[in-house]
């Protein structure tokens, strides 16, 4: 039976992840996912695809959201309370945008630190009314699109094996920073068809195919980038209608509650994917596996 095998929210955009084994599932995603996000002096927001030293940023954050620290290697940790009512600041998404409450100079003189640019942190105001694409609009925080990105473990297992063929070491989950893994999907990229399911008394719906960066090459442990894996491979097997190449989807919620590791997924409905050279896996399927035909 598919379930969930891994659940992480990332309270710093482009920060280290925080597992859980139980989360609230809000509008915007996981609670507290990409609720705080890091930004040039100008308000452009930071993103490992330029400073893959925010990997090493590992946040922490209280349940009710009013306490945020912040750890990196060789540097003090950071303790702040957050001010969720502050002046606002205008802040810059992929040219779009948004507000941002500053959260204040000490916060920013840390991350200038680590990051070795002149750096400031803000969080998402209450009033952000921010309306995600795809075939299910949605909204979230600071996301770069939608609420929630899902991966299915036989996914990243079927990369791994082309990357093993190609002599190239296996690559961790945390490469592509899901906020939900599934096991139990024995099909790769069973995710892909999938248009609507629910775990545990919540309801997701899908919005689109997850289109991969250049943040998949750094190594989340060490902030580096590592070459051009996973990309190239992928190019091989995975390129999307829209360009580049899809690893992974992207949903949206309608309806909230709270899910756990270990919550069944039940597949609600399904539709064809929309890769451009969508591979016929319908003839390696199982036919007890219970995916249409």
């Amino acid at each position: 039976m598919a379930h969930v095998d891994e659940l992480t929210y990332y309270p710093v955009k482009g920060c280290a992840g925080v597992t859980t084994r139980e989360a609230l599932l809000t509008p915007a995603g996981l609670a507290h996912d990409r609720s705080f996000m890091v930004v040039s002096e100008e308000g452009v927001f930071r993103s490992q695809r330029r400073d893959p030293r925010l990997a090493l940023i590992r946040p922490a954050i209280d349940s009710n959201g009013e306490r945020l620290t912040l750890h990196a290697p060789h540097t003090e940790p950071l303790e702040l309370p957050v001010d969720a009512s502050g002046a606002r600041r205008p802040v810059d998404l992929f040219g779009v945008a948004y507000q941002g409450i500053d959260q204040g100079d000490t916060a920013a003189a840390w991350l200038s630190d680590v990051l070795g640019a002149p750096s400031r942190l803000v969080r998402v105001p209450p009033e952000h009314e921010r309306v995600t694409d795809g075939r299910t609009p949605g909204t979230s925080g600071y996301a770069d699109s939608c609420a929630l990105h899902l991966i299915s473990r036989s996914t990243l297992d079927l990369l791994n094996r082309k990357l093993a063929e190609r002599g190239a070491v296996a690559l961790p989950m945390n490469r592509f920073r899901p906020n939900i893994v599934i096991d139990g999907w024995p099909d790769p990229h069973t995710e892909d068809r999938v248009h609507g399911l629910t775990i545990g008394t919540t309801e997701l719906g899908y919005a689109k195919l997850a289109i991969r960066c250049a943040v998949t090459l750094v190594e989340q442990e060490s902030g580096r980038r590592a070459g051009p894996e996973p990309l190239r491979t992928l190019a091989g097997y995975r390129r999307a209608a829209q360009g580049g190449v899809a690893f992974g989807t992207k949903l949206s919620v309608l309806r909230t509650g709270r899910v756990r590791v270990g919550d069944a997924v039940t597949v609600t409905s399904w539709r064809e994917s929309e890769l451009h050279a969508y591979q016929a896996f319908a003839s390696a399927r199982r036919p007890d596996d219970g995916v249409p035909r």
